[in-house]
């Protein structure tokens, strides 16, 4: 058996410290063939965006990490991983009845609970995106989450019933595969901009200051800036992290 195919069996490990990190090990000591994917049980170190944790419960939820090789998408355009992905987790949440948004750049979200996350790590070289590793977790079949976390909400707590985690992995792999080989940009873009979390009135925001005001969503950008039209009028632009949404 050769070592493609052996790689392509490694795709489950039940603890480990976090998909992201074991797949960027696994990159640094071997070749790994695009569309390899880690999926495990419990992450002891999950991370969340800019270092914030993640709680999952032992068993109970998909967490996994999925190696692209975007060469032909420019750095300028590296949002549109974020867009393939988010959209491909709606549509199939969508298939198993769950009706879900996706709050700027890309969370999960159910009403004003947060599903699941998403957390991208790109590797540029010189011009271009070497790798990019799409970390994703979704909570599924966890009923109660002890943490700190303010919104937190599973599919099972929306259905009363248990989704199989390795099918729904699978679905989700292949919807994202069809998205990035397949579809048009413009239209992943579109339909980016049609699921987003309060896409339609005017909602309270936050500087990094605190200081709130209200705004609703004007545009996204290629580069994923959030462009925001206050009450008056004023549009403003905002990268990831300069402005907080407000939620109830």
């Amino acid at each position: 058996m050769d070592e493609k195919n052996n790689l392509k069996k490694i795709n489950y490990i039940a603890t480990i410290n976090s998909t992201n990190s074991e797949l960027k090990r696994m990159l640094s000591a071997e070749t790994i063939p695009e569309f390899f994917a880690i999926r495990t049980g419990f992450q002891s170190a999950g991370k969340g965006q800019i270092g914030n944790s993640w709680e999952a419960q032992r068993g109970k939820n998909l967490l996994f990490s999925l190696l692209l090789k975007p060469h032909h998408i420019a750095i300028s355009e590296q949002f549109i991983l974020s867009q393939i992905v988010s959209v491909a987790i709606v549509r199939v949440m969508q298939n198993h009845k769950i009706d879900c948004t996706i709050k700027w750049p890309n969370d999960i979200y159910v009403g004003d609970k947060k599903l699941g996350g998403i957390l991208i790590e790109n590797s540029l070289r010189g011009n271009k995106i070497d790798y990019s590793i799409i970390g994703i977790g979704l909570n599924i079949n966890q009923s109660i989450f002890k943490s700190n976390a303010p919104n937190p909400i599973s599919t099972f707590n929306i259905l009363s019933k248990k989704i199989d985690l390795k099918t729904l992995f699978l679905e989700i792999i292949e919807e994202i595969k069809q998205l990035y080989l397949h579809d048009d940009s413009n239209d992943i873009k579109s339909e980016y901009q049609q699921y987003l979390f309060r896409k339609n009135g005017l909602f309270n925001y936050k500087y990094p200051d605190n200081k709130l005001f209200e705004a609703e969503i004007n545009a996204i950008g290629n580069d994923g800036k959030l462009w925001l039209k206050k009450r008056n009028g004023e549009i403003e632009s905002f990268y990831f992290k300069e402005v907080e949404f407000v939620l109830t």
